[in-house]
C-alpha cells in the first residue's frame, strides 16, 4: 500500500513538472517571432527597456548598460522616436530610472526623447503601466534574449503591438537565467489569464528622479 501512494506522489509530481514545462513553453514560443535583429526593427513610437540593477557607483549594471546601448542604436537608427525607461525607483539610493536616463542622455539621446516609469517594478508592471499609464499602442522591447520571449507575451497579451530587439543577441545566456526563466514564464501567464492589477496602477506612483 505504501509502495502504491509513493508511486502516485511520484506520478503526481511529474505530471506537474510537465504541465509547467508545456505551460512555459507556450509563453516562450507564442511571439517568438517577433523577435528580430536591430537592424530590421520595424518603427515604433517608442522602445520599452527593462530595468536590470544598478553598479557600484549608483550606474547601470553591465547587462542594464547593454539594453540601454540597443536602445540608443535603435534611436540613432530612426527606429523610435523615443525611450520609455522602466524600473524601480522605490527604494532609498536606488534611482534606477534616474541613471537609465542620465546614461542615455550622455551617449546622445535627447532629454526631451527619455520617459521614465519609475514604478516598473516587474515585467509585468513595466508592460501593463507602459500601455494604461503611458498610453502605449506600439513598442520594440529592448532585454536581453532569455527574458525576451516573456516580456513580449506580457505586452502583446496588455495590448502592446510589441516587437523584440535582444541587447545580448549572437551571445550565449547562462543557464541560471534559463532556469529562472522557465517558472517566470508561467508566472506571467497566470498574472496575464488572472488580469492582476501592477503595484501601481496609475500615475508615477513614484516621485521623479530627474
Amino acid at each position: 500500500m505504501k509502495r502504491a501512494w509513493v508511486r502516485r506522489g511520484f506520478a503526481v509530481v511529474a505530471a506537474g513538472g510537465v504541465a509547467l514545462l508545456a505551460l512555459s513553453h507556450f509563453v516562450r514560443v507564442r511571439y517568438e517571432d517577433r523577435i528580430v535583429p536591430l537592424a530590421q526593427a520595424p518603427e515604433a513610437p517608442i522602445a520599452l527597456v527593462f530595468g536590470a540593477g544598478l553598479a557600484r557607483g549608483a550606474v547601470p549594471s553591465p547587462v542594464l548598460a547593454q539594453r540601454l546601448d540597443a536602445a540608443i542604436a535603435l534611436w540613432e537608427q530612426g527606429k523610435v522616436q523615443a525611450v520609455l525607461v522602466s524600473g524601480d525607483q522605490t527604494k532609498p539610493f536606488h534611482h534606477e530610472t534616474r541613471a537609465m536616463r542620465r546614461y542615455l542622455v550622455e551617449h546622445g539621446v535627447p532629454e526631451s526623447a527619455v520617459q521614465s516609469d519609475e514604478a516598473g517594478l516587474s515585467t509585468y508592471d513595466s508592460c501593463l503601466r507602459a500601455a494604461t499609464v503611458f498610453g502605449a499602442k506600439r513598442a520594440v522591447l529592448v532585454t536581453q534574449r532569455f527574458h525576451l520571449t516573456r516580456a513580449l507575451f506580457i505586452a502583446n497579451s496588455v495590448g502592446i503591438d510589441a516587437w523584440g530587439v535582444a541587447a545580448d543577441e549572437g551571445r550565449s545566456t547562462p543557464w541560471r537565467y534559463l532556469v529562472r526563466e522557465t517558472l517566470s514564464r508561467v508566472l506571467a501567464l497566470a498574472m496575464v489569464l488572472l488580469e492582476v492589477e501592477p503595484a501601481h496602477p496609475s500615475g508615477r506612483a513614484v516621485p521623479s528622479q530627474r
